[in-house]
């Protein structure tokens, strides 16, 4: 039966927690990252299986931000299951193993709490997994997302990226120019995913991907 899926509404994670459930059913799926139909890959398959494979930690972005967009959006009605000070924001795009896979689809506590109380400008798909992963597998967790987002301009959506905007020295910027931890040292592999390309970049994209991503 087809459901219904609105941005900003809750049905959201109900929604992610379906596809999780559906991948659990193969026991040969270890990593489950979620992308949408504007993310593209930073670099070629090897090296992101490699990446998430090997890696000892969960990315799942995981923040306190003070003021409306943050706590402001956090309902004392949580309480006592959550407080305030256990409150965090993150990026709905995760890359997760199968234990937290399967935590998260068997959550029969927290989820009906959020579903319950985070709505109505809440959204709950940057609240509910940054704040149950905090809670409960916070050592366990990077505390980051593997998908770059640009959201300098401000406003409720991220930048959009069309095909002027796509180059080599803008990709490569994407693949290697910050730093970050993985696996208890420092690398400058801290994206493997980035979002919003929208179609008229993916001349660009399949022009560019054999040079600097090393695709076939």
């Amino acid at each position: 039966m087809m459901q219904e899926v609105r941005w900003g509404d809750f049905n959201i994670v109900g929604a992610e927690r379906r596809l999780l459930a559906n991948a659990l059913l193969d026991f040969s799926n270890q990593r489950f990252v979620l992308l949408s139909e504007s993310c593209i890959p930073l670099f070629n398959f090897s090296t992101i299986y490699n990446y998430l494979i090997n890696s000892t930690k969960t990315f799942v972005e995981s923040y306190d931000l003070p003021g409306p967009v943050g706590r402001g959006r956090y309902s004392p009605r949580m309480r006592p299951l959550v407080r305030l000070s256990q409150w965090r924001k993150g990026s709905q795009w995760f890359q997760i193993d199968r234990p937290l896979a399967t935590e998260i689809v068997s959550d029969q506590l927290y989820f009906p709490l959020f579903n319950k109380h985070c709505r109505n400008g809440c959204y709950g798909d940057e609240h509910y997994l940054p704040t149950f992963v905090s809670i409960k597998f916070s050592q366990r967790n990077s505390d980051r997302t593997l998908t770059w987002v640009d959201w300098s301009q401000g406003g409720p959506h991220p930048a959009r990226f069309m095909r002027r905007n796509v180059t080599i020295e803008f990709l490569e910027r994407l693949r290697n120019g910050t730093t970050c931890h993985y696996n208890g040292n420092t690398t400058n592999i801290c994206y493997l995913f980035a979002r919003k390309f929208m179609p008229q970049a993916l001349d660009r994209l399949l022009r560019f991907a054999p040079k600097i991503m090393h695709f076939d």
